[in-house]
């Protein structure tokens, strides 16, 4: 099962109640030390900030004890850690093993892999795909522009053939096309976050 969660792009973390860590996959990992409400400390996962521990502490029983899912809402916009939404599953309730999943919130609305297969599914140019990239992040066009040190009307041609070649009559379109892209990760992953 371990193999099955590594390959999700979605952060996922299997614990128990008392919120000892008994699986999670690389994304989770990634998350976890990013600057996210959550985070792990040796095999436990704690909230980063006191007003989270009691809400999180409450989730974790509730699903272990009662089998009871909920969406969490944990930090602060003022915070260093931002905001993020993490659902709470039960999984085996009232049994020995009982244990909960967390499924965190995705930071971004696809992946880079899955980005790219859709640029060389479409035969985007390079210029194209890092538009599409950062488009994906929630950049906006004048943003993008500026970073890539081009003109506006350079990105809104970008934009314009990534429409084209796509199928995708707005930009909307456009992003609800990258959001049902399936979750891929990269084979290659960072040393420092594989188990």
């Amino acid at each position: 099962m371990g193999l099955v969660l590594e390959e999700l792009d979605h952060g996922v973390v299997l614990l128990n109640g008392a919120g000892r860590v008994l699986h999670s996959n690389l994304a989770a990992r990634a998350s976890l030390d990013d600057n996210h409400p959550l985070e792990l400390v040796g095999q436990h996962l704690r909230a980063r900030l006191l007003t989270d521990a009691v809400p999180l502490a409450d989730a974790l029983e509730g699903a272990e004890a009662s089998g009871r899912r909920c969406l969490l809402r944990l930090g602060d916009d003022r915070a260093e850690c931002g905001r993020a939404n993490v659902v709470v599953v039960p999984l085996n309730r009232d049994v020995n093993q009982a244990a909960v999943l967390l499924i965190l919130e995705r930071r971004q609305l696809c992946g880079d892999l899955a980005a790219q297969w859709f640029a060389l599914r479409y035969q985007l140019t390079p210029a194209e795909t890092e538009v599409l990239k950062a488009l994906s992040n929630g950049v906006k066009p004048t943003e993008v522009a500026q970073r890539q040190g081009v003109a506006i009307s350079t990105v809104r041609s970008q934009i314009q053939s990534i429409r084209a070649k796509s199928g995708a009559d707005s930009i909307g379109e456009l992003m609800r096309q990258l959001a049902l892209l399936p979750p891929l990760v990269s084979s290659l992953r960072p040393a420092k976050l594989v188990n």
